[in-house]
């Protein structure tokens, strides 16, 4: 997959949006199942849990984002800008795409759009 435009990313982030709240609502659920009975049932819950995660963990990487961290969810959108090669970083809980780091750098290396 190539680089992805701000305004490229922003859209294919919207259409995600769905999915990413799914993976951070299942990512508690099979938590708390992984803990032992609970409400939410157990191992087959569990599994079935397990296999939903990864067929949404897929979906996303399957656009060309780069799936960097799952607890907190964290994905990255490769870029450029000014002839940098960049990263518009999302960070669970970030409704819209707002930061970007050097891909070089890294997450601490964070800057507001």
């Amino acid at each position: 997959m190539g680089l992805f435009t701000l305004s490229e990313a922003q859209a294919e982030l919207t259409q995600l949006l769905p999915v990413l709240d799914e993976i951070v609502r299942l990512r508690a659920d099979a938590a708390e199942l992984a803990a032992g009975p609970s409400s939410l049932g157990g191992l087959p819950e569990f599994k079935a849990a397990q296999a939903r995660l990864d067929e949404l963990l897929e979906m996303v990487q399957r656009t060309g984002a780069e799936l960097k961290g799952f607890a907190p969810l964290l994905v990255d959108f490769p870029s450029e800008r000014d002839g940098v090669p960049v990263l518009l970083c999302w960070l669970e809980g970030d409704r819209t795409l707002a930061w970007y780091h050097r891909a070089d750098i890294g997450f601490a290396g964070r800057r507001p759009l």
